[in-house]
């Protein structure tokens, strides 16, 4: 039997499946096989979903076990000259000629960091902020409208009044927003209601906010086929009320809510937003 070549490979295959590889294995692995390899390595296809790890350099990580090590380690060996945060995104993204879709922001980026994805993705349909970006958070609003393809955001701590707004304003398709560990008052909670009509999915595990919170957004938010409160801190748990809310959303995921003996009305926006 004749072996087959990597060269005889279909070339949108090839690219199709190196898309799937993830970022460490796409930008340090794949391009050292073979010429071949690392010419579909550098199709813009191969770069329309990025992920990048929560931490870029190596310095910044405090876990030994943390699961960003490695890569980390790998890049300063490899881009020792090219590894600021920023400058690695724009490296990154400047791959996709404008192509992106899919985008996990690592942490610390800046201001110049979003307004390059703002600029360079307008084709942006999903967007995670990431866990420790609320320097940026104030300065999202104002690139919202860029993406009017937008359809799914996870946000972090701050600022949701303002992002939701610029969201239901702009961005016609969007359907999903995950916003676990938050906050949620009556202010955000109205935000998302009256924002996003279209809503189909809402993702606010781990989050605190008061049954009264809960009730709002299930009576305003119409539309939902899913919704997670799972772990959620503030009020002692799902009651009959709820569930007759609730009872029209396929997918409602409760378990775990509970009321802390510390929980102070007064002082719950300090404690969730530190």
């Amino acid at each position: 039997m004749e072996e087959r070549k990597w060269e005889e490979l279909n070339m949108d295959i090839l690219v199709n499946v190196l898309g799937r590889v993830g970022m460490e294995s796409l930008l340090l692995d794949v391009p050292y096989v073979c010429k071949y390899w690392y010419k579909a390595s550098r199709e813009p296809q191969c770069w329309e979903n990025l992920i990048f790890p929560t931490y870029i350099k190596s310095d910044d990580i405090m876990e030994e076990d943390c699961p960003d090590r490695a890569f980390a380690e790998r890049l300063t060996v490899n881009y020792q000259d090219n590894l600021s945060v920023t400058a690695f995104l724009k490296f990154i993204v400047n791959r996709s000629c404008g192509r992106t879709t899919i985008i996990k922001l690592p942490n610390y980026c800046t201001e110049e960091t979003l307004e390059y994805v703002a600029n360079e993705c307008p084709g942006l349909k999903v967007l995670h902020v990431g866990a420790f970006n609320m320097s940026i958070e104030d300065i999202i609003p104002k690139f919202i409208s860029k993406w009017k393809s937008l359809e799914m955001m996870r946000v972090g701590k701050l600022h949701m009044e303002e992002v939701l707004p610029q969201i239901g304003l702009h961005c016609n398709n969007f359907i999903w927003l995950s916003a676990p560990y938050t906050y949620i008052g009556k202010d955000e909670a109205s935000a998302i209601v009256t924002s996003l009509p279209k809503l189909k999915y809402l993702d606010l595990h781990n989050a605190s906010f008061e049954k009264e919170t809960l009730v709002m957004i299930l009576k305003g938010c119409k539309k939902l086929v899913h919704l997670d409160i799972r772990n959620c801190w503030g009020f002692h748990g799902v009651d009959g009320e709820i569930l007759e809310l609730a009872s029209h959303i396929p997918t409602f995921m409760y378990e775990g809510s509970i009321i802390l003996p510390f929980y102070d009305k007064v002082n719950e926006r300090t404690m969730f937003m530190g």
